[in-house]
């Protein structure tokens, strides 16, 4: 694809919380001829689903752990409530958004971890149908997709959404990777006080995990960073999405956020 598509990589309740300027910001960029493809999240609201309908949940190394039950419910508040939350907002704004989840078309290919043994119906992606996405994008439409892959036997897998926005991003052949969430960037701590690191390497992430600066919910988004670093993507961005016009800033190439770098 051409270098006027990037991949945005938001949480659900991120989204959620972001404010209309940020949504202004996404039709501007449509306007101007820039189209994210939007790979999202979504565990809180699954938590809270799963918690109502009395269906136990549990995490192993940061992965939700899936059966059946608990697939029937990812899917439907991914693919269903939070999916198509999303593309109201975005359409509210005067954009142009189409959903869809990784099963459609079979967009998101995926086989079992390789632990599945322990997490059960979590996938890894072993294909994405790059034509789909270009399609949409052609269309003038920002995709909005929701994790959940599809495998042999048409079974459905519950994919983790770093891991996926990094494989989309790898597979449609886009530059950059913006990673959208509710913190600055990766933070280290100098002199006594936090301070956002305005560029890492891999190297520099591994080294930060292994000390422990890098712990709990960013690790598995900087392991995605470091994965999808691979084939055509060059960087993945760090942002907080409440930041005025943070998508256009990074773009732009403003210093905003972390960028990670081979």
């Amino acid at each position: 694809m051409s270098n006027n598509c990037f991949v945005m990589k938001c949480g659900g309740s991120t989204l959620a919380a972001l404010p209309d300027a940020f949504f202004l910001d996404l039709k501007k960029l449509q306007d101007e001829g820039t189209i994210p493809v939007i790979v999202h999240g979504g565990g809180p609201a699954i938590s809270d689903t799963l918690g109502k309908l009395g269906i136990e949940t549990e995490f192993v190394n940061g992965l939700r752990k899936t059966n059946e039950a608990v697939l029937d419910v990812v899917e439907m508040v991914l693919s269903g409530q939070i999916n198509k939350e999303i593309v109201r907002k975005i359409q509210k704004s005067g954009a142009k958004a189409l959903g869809l989840s990784g099963v459609d078309g079979h967009l998101i290919q995926a086989k079992p971890v390789a632990n599945a043994h322990e997490v059960g119906l979590v996938g890894d992606v072993t294909h994405v149908n790059a034509e789909i996405i270009q399609g949409i994008v052609r269309m003038g439409y920002m995709p909005v997709v929701a994790p959940v892959g599809i495998g042999e036997g048409a079974q459905r897998y519950n994919i983790n959404a770093d891991t996926a926005a990094g494989a989309v991003a790898s597979h449609i052949g886009v530059e950059r990777m913006i990673v959208v969430t509710d913190v600055p960037g990766i933070m280290k701590t100098v002199d006594g006080e936090k301070r956002v690191l305005p560029v890492v390497t891999v190297a520099d992430i591994e080294q930060m995990i292994t000390s422990g600066e890098i712990y709990g919910g960013m690790i598995p988004k900087v392991r995605a960073a470091i994965q999808c670093i691979q084939g055509d993507v060059k960087e993945v961005v760090i942002v907080n999405g409440s930041e005025p016009e943070v998508l256009s800033k990074v773009l732009r190439g403003d210093k905003i956020g972390t960028r990670i770098q081979r």
